[in-house]
């Protein structure tokens, strides 16, 4: 499965947020290390800034950069001058879509599908297709559009955060009896907070792409995080998506700073606080065996464990720390350092040490 990132395009689209085009390039530059296959880096309709960034990213990157597009002939014909690797356009063809959102008919919406897609294969542009509002739409209407319609990937979109994984799994095994799966991709959002196991199933359904994104972010609860799928494909099914995982990390802590965004301490993977254990029983085993307390070695994708020892450390860990000082582990020593890890902690493990070292080797 390729992995199609949105975080400069779904991102910019938060309220309140704006980043500017030497942040979006920036960015993009340091996401391409990852070795992803696709960037979805701007709305070239929106204005001369996301025009910029494509016409700037497209020749410095290995992975395609796309602009998006409404089906309508100046969208595309903006994408084309900004050299985007590749167009995607998009539109409903769910009821509650086309009666309310844009006013037209099925038939219509067809025929506007039809007529960018000609444009952009005349221009020897690569053309994708998404399908807004899809997983609210009848399996059909999804199936003829893979069918119908000109394009190398046709993309569900889970517009409005509906799907479940049981939900996810009917529906793809619904539209997959009649269409190959690798053409589909997926476009998920976190509103039930399961875009992640969502994505997880269009693997395990055979998709051929999934749109993700640095810590989620994207409108409303944003897109599956691109850190907690690389990881899960890694550890789960041997397949971190041709991303080079061992930097998964600092390239998404990387493009945070670039983009002046924080993430919660306690958010998987990224937070500040998922790889810190401070807990008697937790330090003292791992001191000696990390794996006993640890789902992977963060040094997988890039991160570091941190064992913290302060008012909250038991004979166990201080009784490790002095072994690791070279320092005998009597009772009366181990008393005296953990009085001091409860003055003057909590503190790392190469911090614990010196300080044992100091207390008793002078």
């Amino acid at each position: 499965m390729d992995l199609l990132d949105v975080t400069l395009r779904e991102g910019d689209q938060m309220p309140g947020r704006s980043y500017d085009a030497d942040q979006k390039i920036d960015a993009g530059l340091v996401l391409d290390d990852l070795g992803l296959s696709y960037l979805q880096v701007g709305f070239p309709a929106t204005g001369e800034k996301d025009r910029e960034v494509i016409r700037t990213l497209a020749p410095k990157t290995n992975a395609d950069i796309v602009g998006i597009a409404r089906a309508v002939e100046r969208d595309v014909e903006l994408a084309l001058e900004a050299d985007a690797d590749v167009v995607e356009v998009f539109g409903p063809l769910s009821d509650l879509q086309l009666e309310h959102a844009i006013g037209v008919s099925r038939s219509e919406m067809f025929d506007r599908f039809e007529r960018v897609l000609d444009l952009l294969n005349d221009h020897g542009v690569t053309a994708h297709v998404t399908l807004v509002d899809a997983f609210r739409t009848q399996p059909k209407h999804v199936i003829d559009a893979a069918t119908r319609l000109d394009a190398d990937m046709v993309t569900l979109a889970d517009t409005v955060g509906v799907a479940t994984p049981s939900s996810t799994t009917e529906y793809l095994d619904s539209v997959n009896e009649h269409i190959d799966p690798s053409r589909l991709g997926v476009h998920l959002h976190d509103d039930l907070g399961v875009a992640t196991a969502n994505a997880c199933v269009a693997y395990e359904a055979g998709v051929g792409k999934a749109d993700v994104s640095v810590a989620s972010l994207g409108e409303r609860a944003g897109n599956p995080a691109l850190e907690e799928l690389v990881a899960i494909g890694d550890l789960e099914y041997d397949e971190p998506f041709e991303v080079d995982a061992e930097r998964l990390l600092p390239v998404c802590r990387s493009v945070l700073s670039t983009l002046e965004e924080d993430v919660h301490d306690r958010k998987a993977l990224l937070g500040t606080e998922v790889m810190e254990h401070e807990s008697g029983i937790h330090t003292a085993v791992m001191l000696e065996e990390p794996a006993v307390f640890e789902p992977f070695n963060p040094a997988r994708f890039g991160g570091d464990r941190r064992l913290l020892f302060g008012a909250g450390t038991g004979a166990g860990g201080a009784k490790g720390i002095l072994q690791r000082a070279g320092i005998e582990p009597t009772d009366e020593r181990v008393g005296t350092l953990l009085a001091e890890f409860e003055t003057r902690g909590p503190l790392e493990t190469h911090e614990a040490v010196s300080l044992a070292k100091g207390t008793f080797d002078a």
